[in-house]
């Protein structure tokens, strides 16, 4: 698409389509066409002869050769052409060999008998650079296009071209290493020739000599065989730490190395040490055991006089063992992986050749500018495009679903800023990408930095963005005040999304083919701001339709084969993070069965003691490790690169099975994946035959598709191949919707546009696919890309790909990969944490629960218990809320919730404490979590828990049960200029009533309980300790959640005072109706007799 095609702006319901300030088109620029020969030995170019003519190694067949692999030929080995078998003549410039004494016809006396520095040239330079690049052979990489394999083989020498002790190479034996068109790399044993067309005459071995003349048996192949011996046991034992086989399946684990550095896996995977997970393991079975003793004491040992405090405990102490278990298991076999950058160019970036990388598109969505300010998602627009990775395999779509022109025009400055930031952060490497947070580093800038010009040209960038951030912060403050007339553009025509819930769809290529070029003149990746269309009486289904809409949109333009999806607040923070992902998807061992690889979410602007848990460490760094080690991670909303095809709610391809024993342990109704790892029963399923069928189109088959279906509205009628073709897309396009051009996109299983079709038709279909009523009666938000039916899109979206048999990755690089900014704020982290609790409860209400769907299906059942755990949380606050009020009853009471215990009692409490202690230290150890970071997350779990979790049980309660809908609203990215000035903030909000009355009644109790112990003596200090410490525990978890009430400098909102002098006096008065002060007694009641004693 061009960039200066202009906002294109229609609705395929109203046959509107209008292109607002087109200037003109210009065609696209061809990409220059690499022209030279490449050696078929090494792989480099052949390169130039001394009189600066192409270097022609063989005069009679004109094999390609490059000059250093010539005189290594013809120093150290056969001294013959590889095609045609004749002698290497001597070229100017090079010196004589044994053999060159009858060729008289070369004028060349300064090179003629240059023996001795022709010698050492070849054995310290030559020698060495022809040697690496042969033994490793790089250009017999198998996934090279068919037209790069050379067509006769190389022959190595086994030894690679060095001594042998004083073994002359000469004599040295040879192996042919050349397999069929692809290998030849250096192995590790020696490999049969199959080429018979390529006869290969091996040098003859003299009986009378010792093997190790011909390299075998001599010290340094002892040395070599020890080393490869010792490498194979490390390999053997890492295997059997894992149980000798992968437990996913994937085929990724420590397998016997490849020694062609191309054709080695692009990662592998790195089980947690023995010494680390086997005593974690150990300990969780100790602590179901205890527990299982624990609970026989609570039940069997009832408290006779409490017995409804007794009764509620017992109740909500077996909740909590539930729900340890459910988070507990899932966590059995964490993992971690390593990825390998270097293979992943090796492999598919071969010098002098176009890079064959999968193209990605990237996707950022916002809703709200004002709430979202446009220099976040500037910043985080600029990090995409600056990213390393080739230019023309990126596509940045910004969503704007709230059609704000502000936005519109952001971007607008963001792509002529983009111009001078991308060609900056290329010629110095700098990292982050993202200019705000680049500058804002407080580390010495000048680390690693060569270039003498990098000063002077940083400090006028940094110019350069002061005067971009006042053009941002200006539109910024225009855009506080609507005209009435509202907005116009710059050419005088009304905005078309003045009226936010009744607008045209929009799109506008800002860089492209044309007019996509930095200042240097180098291409930059293409940038589209889209705009979905809206209409009054649509249901558009929030941020899910937005990306749904991005979806089809990109397929039409760019149709990558892999997606990367941002929110606006989450900048590249690490440029080789695409590169990452890609060495799971590429990865011919791994990738195809791989749906998404999703990265950690890591943030930036946070507190240094991270009182609200912003950064979540324990569920990215413990949970979702350990979710990687079964069948991967659950989708977190961003950062995540997914495959196109998965998105498309295609089955994962079938992997085949060595047969095992059949499990029948359990019933057939039981099958849920739970039984041991044997052959399954094939099911049926309830997918359409259309899916089934897209499986067998291939890319060849997709330009006759196309033609069936332009041939739709035509009527016309062609060969039986494209009659089969329209068969196929008539049901396609009742699942993916009437769009020619995005059906027969889905048909190119490996991406790319479709050559036939004209801008025009493009600019049409991509308005056409982002309409309004686009998605009726489709599949879409159904089986088809992000799933509908909660406001946490991203959990049932993943839910339901695991379900069709796919795997996720979860890649923590060394440097994060995206950093965004977080709601350090009470009030905005608690409706944070409102909104996805609402959304699990919404799914756990719906067909999609984990509870009951997807049976039959390829989710594993430590995955199932993961998502089970993921939407049932939320109703924990119940009996949370329950649990917490119970320290302040029993004080006010002199009532407990366990009787008096005996020695056994308490041998079972104690056990249970240690082995809760024991399982957190060493969670903590094997996955490198600190001890004050698993600290605030217990913190913030009992705090979400009794606040944004109990509210969000009765929002789902009356969302799905009375229809009543409750509207999130979008957290704010932006703060002001003061560090952490937002922290202090107050907002009132009605979930800071449950932890505000819990805190207040039990600071009550624990002084009513003190001031009972003084009153009775003595003996009452006993029962009064486990009181106590069991309101300290309440009193303590909700400590951050009294500081966030406090606000800055002890300054209490006056909120808070009249909350709190409200709940006291209500306490209060009931503390003076129980009169606990009031002497008791057992005794008889003595009444006046009327005798006098006296």
């Amino acid at each position: 698409m061009e960039a200066s095609a202009g906002l294109v702006a229609g609705s395929h319901n109203r046959n509107e389509l209008v292109v607002i300030r087109r200037d003109g088109e210009s065609a696209p620029k061809p990409l220059q066409q690499l022209s030279g020969q490449i050696c078929q030995i090494c792989g480099d170019d052949v390169g130039l002869t001394v009189d600066g003519e192409l270097f022609v190694a063989c005069n009679e067949c004109a094999f390609p050769v490059c000059r250093t692999c010539y005189e290594y030929e013809r120093q150290e080995g056969s001294q013959v052409c590889p095609q045609c078998k004749t002698r290497f003549k001597r070229l100017k410039g090079c010196a004589r060999v044994q053999g060159d004494e009858e060729e008289d016809d070369i004028d060349d006396v300064e090179n003629e008998f240059n023996f001795g520095l022709a010698k050492q040239d070849s054995q310290q330079h030559v020698l060495a650079e022809a040697m690496l690049h042969m033994s490793y052979g790089r250009s017999f990489d198998s996934d090279l296009p068919p037209h790069v394999h050379p067509t006769l083989p190389q022959v190595p020498l086994l030894t690679n071209g060095q001594m042998v002790d004083d073994i002359p190479p000469e004599q040295h034996a040879l192996v042919p290493s050349f397999m069929g068109g692809g290998g030849g790399g250096k192995r590790i044993h020696p490999l049969p020739f199959s080429d018979t067309t390529f006869p290969v005459q091996p040098r003859s071995m003299d009986p009378s000599k010792d093997l190790a003349a011909y390299g075998y048996g001599s010290v340094a192949w002892k040395e070599r065989m020890e080393s490869w011996k010792q490498k194979q046991e490390k390999l053997q034992v890492m295997k059997n730490d894992t149980g000798g086989k992968d437990w996913d399946n994937d085929g990724d684990g420590p397998d016997l190395p490849l020694m062609d550095e191309a054709r080695q896996p692009l990662s592998r995977k790195l089980p947690i040490s023995s010494s680390q997970i086997n005593p974690y393991r150990m300990i969780i079975i100790i602590r179901l055991v205890v527990l299982g003793f624990f609970f026989h004491y609570r039940v069997m040992h009832p408290v006779k006089d409490a017995y409804a405090l007794w009764l509620i405990s017992v109740i909500c102490e077996i909740w909590f063992a539930l729900s340890w278990i459910l988070d507990q298991f899932p966590k059995w076999l964490p993992i971690d992986r390593e990825t390998y950058l270097d293979r992943l160019s090796l492999r598919y970036e071969k010098e002098g050749q176009p890079s064959q990388l999968s193209s990605v598109d990237i996707f950022v969505s916002t809703v709200d500018p004002l709430k979202e300010p446009p220099l976040v998602t500037a910043n985080t627009v600029l990090s995409i495009l600056a990213v390393d990775y080739p230019v023309d395999k990126v596509s940045c779509y910004v969503s704007d679903d709230g059609a704000a022109m502000l936005t519109f025009e952001a971007l607008s400055k963001t792509s002529e800023f983009a111009r001078k930031w991308v060609p900056f952060c290329k010629k110095f490497n700098i990292e982050p990408r993202a200019p705000e947070w680049y500058f804002a580093q407080k580390i010495d800038y000048l680390k690693d930095k060569v270039l003498a010009s990098f000063v002077k040209e940083r400090r006028e960038m940094k110019r350069e963005y002061e005067e971009f951030k006042v053009q941002i912060n200006a539109l910024v403050a225009k855009a506080q005040k609507v005209p009435e007339e509202g907005w116009t553009m710059q050419d005088g025509t009304p905005w078309p999304g003045n009226n936010v819930r009744d607008h045209p769809g929009m799109i506008q290529v800002f860089l492209g083919q044309s007019g996509g070029h930095d200042t240097d003149g180098n291409e930059l990746p293409c940038l589209v701001y889209v705009s979905r269309e809206k209409r009054p009486g649509f249901n558009h289904h929030k941020k899910a339709g937005a990306m749904n809409a991005l979806v089809r949109v990109s397929a039409v333009l760019t149709n990558a084969p892999y997606m990367l999806n941002l929110d606006c607040d989450h900048y590249i923070n690490n440029s080789k993070a695409i590169r990452e992902s890609m060495c799971f998807m590429m990865d011919p061992l791994l990738g195809k069965r791989v749906c998404y690889v999703q990265f950690p979410q890591r943030f930036d602007g946070i507190d240094k003691n991270d009182r609200y848990a912003n950064r979540n460490t324990v569920f990215f760094d413990i949970n979702m490790k350990g979710l990687d080690g079964i069948q991967g991670p659950i989708y977190v909303g961003t950062g995540c690169v997914f495959r196109r095809q998965a998105l498309y709610g295609y089955d994962a391809p079938k992997t085949k099975k060595t047969p095992t024993r059949t499990c029948n342990c359990l019933p057939k109704w039981c099958c849920c994946g739970c039984c041991c790892s044997g052959r399954k029963k094939k099911k049926k399923t309830n997918k359409p035959r259309s899916e089934v069928k897209q499986k067998n189109f291939k890319k060849d088959d997709a330009e006759v598709s196309v033609c069936a279906l332009e041939g739709i509205e035509e009527g016309t009628q062609g060969m039986e191949g494209e009659t089969l073709a329209l068969m196929s897309g008539n049901k396609l396009e009742k699942k993916f919707g009437q769009s020619p051009v995005f059906v027969a996109s889905i048909l190119l299983e490996n991406g790319g546009t479709l050559k036939s079709a004209s801008p025009a038709s493009l600019l049409k279909e991509s308005i056409h696919v982002i309409s309004c009523g686009y998605e009726d009666k489709t599949e879409w938000g159904k089986e088809v890309g992000w799933i509908y039916g909660s406001v946490t899109e991203d959990i049932l979206t993943g839910f339901k790909m695991h379900c069709h048999g796919w795997r996720s990755i979860y890649c923590i690089p060394a440097r994060a990969a995206f950093k965004g900014s977080a709601p350090i704020n009470l009030s905005d982290r608690l409706h944070q944490v409102l909104r996805w609790a609402l959304g699990s409860i919404e799914i756990f209400l719906s067909r999609h629960c984990p509870l009951w769907y997807g049976y039959g299906g390829g989710l594993k059942w430590l995955e199932r218990l993961s998502y089970i755990n993921a939407t049932v949380y939320p109703w924990t606050s119940i009996p949370l809320l329950a649990y917490c009020t119970l320290p302040a009853v029993c004080l006010l009471t002199g009532k407990f919730i366990t009787p008096e215990l005996s020695n056994a009692a308490s041998l079972w409490f104690l056990s249970l404490f240690i082995c809760i202690f024991a399982t957190s230290i060493l969670e903590m150890r094997w996955s490198g979590v600190g001890i004050d970071e698993w600290w605030r997350n217990e913190q913030f779990w009992v705090i979400g828990g009794v606040s944004a979790h109990l509210f969000a049980v009765f929002q789902g309660l009356l969302k799905v049960l009375a229809g009543v809908d409750t509207n999130f609203t979008v957290t704010s990215k932006g703060g002001d200029d003061e560090e952490f000035s937002e922290l202090y903030a107050f907002k009132w909000t009605t979930l800071l009533i449950p932890p505000t009355t819990l805190l207040i009644i039990n600071l009550i109790g624990v002084v009513a309980g003190i001031s009972n112990a003084i009153n009775n003596g003595y003996e009452s200090w006993g029962p009064l300790f486990g009181k106590l410490f069991f309101a300290f525990w309440v009193i303590v978890h909700l400590y951050p959640f009294l500081k966030g009430l406090l606000g800055r400098q002890n300054r209490t909102p006056t909120i808070i005072v009249v909350w709190s002098i409200l709940l006291a006096s209500i306490f209060s008065l009931l503390w003076v109706r129980i009169d606990p002060f009031l002497a008791k007694s057992d005794g008889p009641v003595l009444e006046e007799c009327g005798l006098d004693c006296n």
